[in-house]
């Protein structure tokens, strides 16, 4: 399964809850720090597009740097989806053949919706939050300028779009304990699915 939402929705603290109760986690977001860590050609490939400036003195990746400039320029953006993406989707197929047959997997990725990625999974969860919300916690809670929250939030697909690929909304304007109670009837659900696949329901 595939599970996104906005910058700020709290899909980490989502895939926590579904990991707590057995899933698998593949995180698109830790791949695609793993591709262009320090010696990758992933690396090497993102730095002739946009040269050594964008690497911090150890010469690992300056993401913030990288960020500014790549959230405020949709064809600089472009070019660095088309460099990791490629290398994300191959390790996240990579790990997704390495689990067990009977194993829920729950793919974490920011930008299924922006990608067109939906058709690749079983079913879509989106975590829902309103932008007021969103731009709350990037703010308050990352440290982030508003500028660059609104930037970054323009970046990505709407509200609506991603709505509209979703097999379920988990919203994520609640409580924490709301928040768990709606994971829990989630996992129910996705249990049930698992075993009618598997031949295993009554």
């Amino acid at each position: 399964m595939g599970l996104t939402g906005g910058i700020g929705a709290g899909k980490s603290e989502v895939s926590r809850l579904l990991v707590r109760h057995g899933a698998v986690l593949i995180d698109a977001d830790r791949i695609a720090r793993e591709v262009v860590a320090p010696g990758t050609p992933g690396l090497a490939a993102v730095v002739e597009a946009f040269g050594p400036e964008i690497l911090a003195e150890d010469g690992s990746l300056d993401r913030p740097r990288l960020g500014s400039i790549v959230f405020a320029d949709p064809e600089k953006l472009a070019v660095l989806n088309s460099i990791v993406h490629p290398l994300v989707g191959e390790r996240s197929r990579e790990l997704e053949s390495a689990a067990s047959a009977d194993a829920v997997v729950l793919h974490d990725v920011p930008l299924l919706t922006e990608n067109g990625l939906a058709p690749l999974y079983d079913l879509v969860i989106v975590v829902d939050v309103s932008p007021e919300t969103q731009l709350d916690r990037l703010v308050r809670l990352r440290g982030t300028t508003e500028e660059d929250a609104r930037a970054r939030m323009a970046a990505q697909a709407s509200r609506e779009q991603r709505r509209e690929i979703a097999d379920i909304v988990i919203d994520n304007d609640v409580p924490l304990d709301a928040l768990e109670k709606r994971v829990a009837e989630v996992w129910a659900e996705l249990t049930r699915r698992a075993a009618a696949r598997s031949g295993g329901a009554e």
